[in-house]
């Protein structure tokens, strides 16, 4: 067997000999690895998981080997044949990406995202970095934990990440679940203030002139006091902190815990032996009482803070995810089910395929299926974005989770649990959630080098504030050495990101755009080529009467049409069933029809009330020997030239008129291609429909450009030929042809009223199927792209400001240090203002182009 891999991590020709030689060691494997594509297309003699690959790749250096993107679709599309159904129900979509690792079941995420798309089955800390694991909202609760920072950790019990330490976290939640690790964090920080504040206030006491403590006791007694206080502090609220600190050092995977580990460790030990062992340091170190300096007080401080810092995060997290809490709460517990002649309550799990249910007035939709009996007004609007009720008649479908007006309706249950819409959407909101975007690899990279600059600049402040500072010189060589690690701690990078994807993706699901991974939203930003489809994105993909047209003053066009659903009453063609519907539209009935004929390829024959009609095309008019006059020829000639369908309608042997029969034009198909080219993008239409159809639509719609007739491989090597071009494309389509050149486009848009294939290839889905969708996606990845940005700024500018005045560069001018205290109230402050800033994105407005 055989299979292409996605590698991440290889910069140069030897990250890739080196690949290709750790995959090669694995028995059974002959692997071929490139740069461009980063790829590794591997021969295998049986089966080999992912992970072993991963194990391979990760003891020679920080590579990602995942699934490519076309096999996971593969295996998605047959997964969803196997169970006869699609992804986004009615929507005709398809199962929400699973992450390429390994362990795709978790439900627990890290938000730095360090091993990609890695979930866990535990909550608790991830192994790479320590960031507490982000428990992703779900349909139904699980027993697995996984780690923020690592999502590739799964455990089915809580506990703590094996690489980086931090608390596993749930990976399904009910709505109303509490955050369990948001709990355990406050009541950890709660703890932690309560033994720190009074170490703060002996500590500080010191500058008080007569310090009443020193009458109740010696200092040195009050230093032994602080040191009893800080141990819960220490052993307990953070004793995490260390363990993240220590996995950093043994996989050299530095991060922020690193720093506060090695500043806060080395000042809680450094008091300690100073508790124990006096005599052993220089005078320098001593206070005019005769004790050690002792710095309880900083250390608990700076963990005290660092801990604050946590619950803050683990709080926005929550806060991120209530876009999916809020679709959760739109599924209701229990429905109504018709069983014979009866109505029982049932749970909302013991609803089955085929069942009938009944849906009341102002209830929620229980599961995904078809209305049986009943024409009402259904609130689409939590789902599809659209405000404006939807009227549903029977074998309409309707969604879990929307709102029934204020008719009652039986609907028969054709997807239930997963399978629902509500469920995939929330599905592949959490996906594209925990997936990491191509600029998070600039903040990694910025980690990677950042910690061991910084350790280096604390040691290179310890050694010239050593040799070159006052007395006592040591002291002020060790207070800036800490203050240096603890505001460079870089924690607020690896939220930078993350943070604002999640939130962007929560937005976008509310406002109908539903976003499989971070690298697409990223992408989005720099399209300048949008190529769409005709039928089914920019049409409405089915056919529709377009107007009705007599020849005769003494026939109206209702009479015209009459005849024409009369006839067609009895045909199960498309195009009848178009009339028959505009015919509803007009109130007109249908008159009795006898001997009705359809004539292949032509039309249909029938007499009513006495006089012999033919509905058809030319050949037909022919066949009945019914005169057509040029005039009438000419009016369907021009119909014709723009692509559209015409049917003739003969009375006895005379043409009376004609119907023009259409796939109508979206009303908002103009308005969003207007925005995009105010956007400076071009718009291009790639078609299978007749040159005449293609241009006239092109026309209508102010289109860049258009090319008619294309097949599939068509539309795929016209979208290499402009990326070729040095073009980034988005193609938007909806049917099975576009499949290809969805998957070719560096951005897929599937609409979600098309097929499950084109969904499956797409990167972004519209669910309401409407190209007013792919301005939005635009401004929202515009958006988040910025906000990013603002928070990498966030997450640095402290830190670089706050590096050279820890170090004490302005002592000599101006007499200034910075205490390790301010030092770590800065560095969550930088945390807190990147939290604060992502979540601006929720209110950011999506229906207006930016300027």
């Amino acid at each position: 067997m055989e299979h292409t891999y996605k590698v991440t991590g290889m910069s140069c020709n030897g990250c890739r000999t080196k690949v290709e030689s750790a995959l090669n060691g694995i028995d059974g494997v002959s692997a071929e690895v490139t740069l461009e594509p980063p790829q590794a297309r591997i021969k295998m003699d049986k089966h080999i998981p992912t992970e072993k690959l991963q194990q391979a790749l990760s003891a020679v250096g920080d590579y990602t080997i995942n699934m490519s993107v076309h096999q996971l679709n593969d295996k998605n599309h047959q997964h969803a044949e196997h169970n006869h159904g699609s992804a986004i129900s009615h929507i005709h979509g398809t199962p929400a990406s699973k992450p390429a690792s390994g362990n795709s079941g978790g439900k627990y995420y890290c938000p730095m995202h360090c091993e990609g798309d890695k979930t866990y089955d535990k909550p608790g800390n991830c192994p790479v970095c320590g960031m507490d694991l982000v428990q992703q909202p779900s349909v139904k609760k699980a027993a697995k934990y996984t780690c923020p920072m690592h999502p590739e950790i799964i455990r089915d019990e809580p506990g703590s990440c094996p690489i980086c330490g931090m608390d596993l976290v749930p990976m399904e939640a009910d709505a109303e679940e509490e955050d369990k690790t948001y709990t355990s964090l406050l009541r950890k920080f709660k703890v932690a203030t309560i033994f720190t504040v009074p170490i703060f206030i002996i500590s500080m006491s010191e500058m008080i002139p007569n310090n009443p403590l020193f009458e109740v006791m010696h200092l040195k007694y009050w230093n032994w006091v602080q040191f009893a206080l800080s141990i819960p502090v220490v052993f307990y609220a953070t004793w995490m902190f260390f363990e993240r600190a220590w996995r950093s050092l043994i996989t050299w995977k530095l991060n922020m815990f690193t720093l506060i580990g090695i500043g806060a460790g080395v000042a809680w030990l450094f008091s300690v032996l100073a508790l124990l062992f006096p005599g052993i340091f220089p005078d320098q170190f001593k206070t005019h009482m005769g004790t050690v300096y002792v710095y309880f007080e900083a250390a608990t401080v700076i963990l005290t803070l660092v801990l604050l810092g946590q619950v803050l995060e683990a709080r926005a997290h929550g806060k991120t995810n209530s876009a999916i809490k809020e679709l959760l709460k739109l599924a209701p517990n229990n429905a109504t089910k018709i069983v014979g002649e009866k109505e029982m309550l049932v749970n909302i799990d013991d609803i089955q395929k085929g069942d009938l249910l009944r849906v009341k007035p102002g209830e929620k939709v229980p599961v995904d299926g078809s209305i049986k009996v009943g024409e009402v007004t259904i609130d689409e609007s939590m789902i599809s974005g659209e405000p404006i009720p939807v009227d549903k008649r029977p074998g309409d479908k309707v969604s879990s989770g929307t709102i029934n007006g204020n008719k009652t309706f039986t609907m028969l249950a054709e997807k239930v649990g997963s399978e629902t819409l509500l469920s995939q959407i929330i599905e592949m909101v959490n996906s594209a959630s925990r997936s990491k975007a191509p600029i998070q690899k600039l903040a990694d990279k910025i980690s990677g080098y950042f910690v061991p600059i910084v350790v280096l600049i604390a040691i290179i402040t310890f050694i010239v504030w050593a040799i070159y500072g006052p007395e006592p010189a040591y002291v002020y060589a060790f207070v800036n050495a800490i203050a240096v690690l603890i505001i460079a701690c870089p924690c607020a990078l690896g939220l930078a990101t993350p943070m604002s994807v999640m939130v962007g993706v929560g937005k976008g699901a509310k406002s109908g755009v539903l976003i499989k991974n971070a690298e697409s939203l990223e992408k989005m930003n720099a399209i300048d080529v949008v190529v769409i489809d005709k039928t089914g994105t920019v049409t409405e993909g089915k056919p529709s009467v377009e107007k009705v047209i007599s020849v005769k003053p003494e026939l109206s066009e209702n009479a015209i049409l009459q005849k024409i659903i009369s006839l067609n009453s009895s045909s199960e063609h498309p195009l009848a069933q178009a009339t028959l519907r505009y015919g509803e539209e007009k109130k007109l009935s249908v008159q009795p029809v006898s001997n009705f004929e359809a004539v292949t390829g032509k039309g249909v024959i029938g007499m009513l009330e006495g006089k012999k009609l033919a509905l058809g095309n030319r050949k037909l008019m022919e066949q009945v020997e019914a005169d057509v006059s040029s005039e009438l020829h000419e009016q369907v000639k021009a119909e014709q030239k723009q692509g559209k369908t015409v049917s003739y309608l003969a009375v006895e042997n005379a043409a009376v008129g004609f119907v023009v029969i259409s796939d109508k034009i979206k009303e908002s198909s103009k308005d969003a291609i207007r925005k995009l080219q105010e956007e400076g993008l071009k718009v291009m239409m790639f078609t299978g429909d007749n040159e005449d159809t293609a241009r006239a639509v092109s026309k209508t719609l102010n289109l860049d450009g258009y090319k008619a007739q294309m097949l599939p491989e068509n539309k795929l090597e016209e979208i290499k030929r402009l990326q070729s071009e040095g073009k980034k494309v988005a193609m938007a389509g909806d049917g099975i042809n576009d499949a290809p050149a969805l998957s070719q486009a560096d951005i897929g848009i599937a609409m979600g009223t098309g097929t499950d294939v084109a969904i499956e290839s797409a990167a972004i889905t519209l669910v309401k199927g409407d190209l007013n969708g792919i301005a939005k996606a635009r401004l929202l990845s515009h958006k988040v792209m910025r906000n990013i940005k603002e928070n990498l700024f966030f997450a640095l500018g402290y830190n670089v400001l706050g590096i050279p005045i820890a170090a004490g560069i302005l002592y000599p001018f101006f007499g200034l240090l910075l205490s390790p205290m301010i030092a770590a109230l800065a560095m969550s402050f930088s945390s807190v203002s990147v939290i604060l800033n992502s979540l601006r994105l929720r209110s950011a407005k999506l229906n207006e182009i930016k300027s």
